[in-house]
């Protein structure tokens, strides 16, 4: 025949390999892959016999009758292990739609192994659906949600020299697991959104005078105090907290309690510095510059939100909200 055999031995045994069907006592002379057969062995006939085999016999084995040399016959020969109990495990990314077991052998066999897969719930057998990319996976569709029957997965190791089989049951609810976040993204943040703090003035228009606040941790602050139908004035200065000296305060902004959007103008108060009677609890620290050089820190524009409010109370209900954007 011009088509080898394949003939599947056990590690570490003794192999015998017979030549066609040429009587036991032919005359025949063994070639492993087009040479001399080198690995311990004996010939008694037509047989060969290889003695404790490991994964360097395998080969392309053939024979040829003597004296005139016919090739007679051709082994491919492989050796292997029978399987052992696979590991298996299995998981729900996709819940309430299905589940999916993945299993893996950790003793390779060295030669082909399948797997067969049975999965029972409430003693029905459910289809299995083997994965086109991951050959040692396959996916189950839940036949209903939040049931309290166990899933009764089994699994079978089968090879040319043995099997071995693997069962894991299990409920669904402990199966569940989301795959890990992909694509996640780390932006770094402008240093000076950390860094910064801010010293709030507000006065009504027909006023002169401020009143401050200092905000360290925030970038947004609630005035309180605003009276209702009052016109307000608001600015900002902003000063690194590890170094420097305050900006110029920003750009006015005019609002009363119950206006849709701030106003945004020029004002001649824009360069004013900080009155010398807001509160300053560092003595070490510099209050908003006096000079007209604006600084190069980027001060926040400002903007509102406010609630209409019963005209007939003094003060406004809910006081504005104004909020710094770097």
């Amino acid at each position: 025949s011009n088509r080898a055999s394949i003939q599947y031995e056990r590690m570490d045994g003794d192999v015998t390999m017979q030549c066609g069907s040429l009587d036991s006592d032919a005359s025949v002379t063994w070639k492993v892959n087009g040479t001399d057969v080198k690995a311990h062995h004996r010939e008694e006939g037509s047989r060969l016999i290889l003695m404790e085999v490991d994964l360097s016999n395998n080969g392309l084995y053939s024979c040829f009758q003597n004296p005139n040399g016919e090739r007679r016959d051709q082994i491919n020969l492989r050796i292997g292990t029978s399987p052992r109990e696979p590991t298996v495990t299995c998981r729900s990314n996709t819940y309430p739609k299905g589940f999916y077991c993945s299993w893996h052998l950790q003793h390779p066999t060295s030669i082909p192994t399948d797997f067969d897969v049975t999965v029972l719930h409430n003693q029905e057998s459910l289809e299995v659906t083997r994965d086109v990319v991951h050959k040692n996976r396959c996916h189950v569709l839940f036949p209903e949600v939040f049931s309290s029957y166990p899933y009764r997965v089994n699994v079978t190791a089968v090879n040319a020299l043995g099997k071995a089989s693997t069962t894991i049951t299990f409920e669904e609810i402990n199966i569940v697991k989301p795959d890990p976040p992909e694509r996640v993204v780390a932006t770094p943040i402008p240093s000076n959104v950390r860094r910064l703090e801010y010293f709030l003035r507000y006065r009504p228009l027909i006023r002169d005078q401020w009143q401050h606040v200092e905000l360290t941790d925030s970038t947004a602050h609630t005035i309180t105090d605003a009276y209702a139908g009052k016109e307000y004035i608001i600015q900002v200065a902003a000063k690194d907290m590890e170094i420097g000296t305050w900006s110029d305060w920003s750009v006015a902004v005019h609002a009363t309690p119950w206006m849709d959007k701030p106003q945004q103008i020029p004002s001649t108060t824009e360069q004013e510095p900080l009155l010398g009677t807001y509160p300053n609890p560092d003595p070490n620290r510099s209050p908003p510059p006096t000079s007209k050089n604006r600084s190069s820190v980027r001060t926040p524009t400002l903007t509102q939100t406010l609630t209409q409010t019963d005209p007939l109370h003094h003060r406004a209900r809910t006081a504005p909200r104004y909020v710094p954007q770097p």
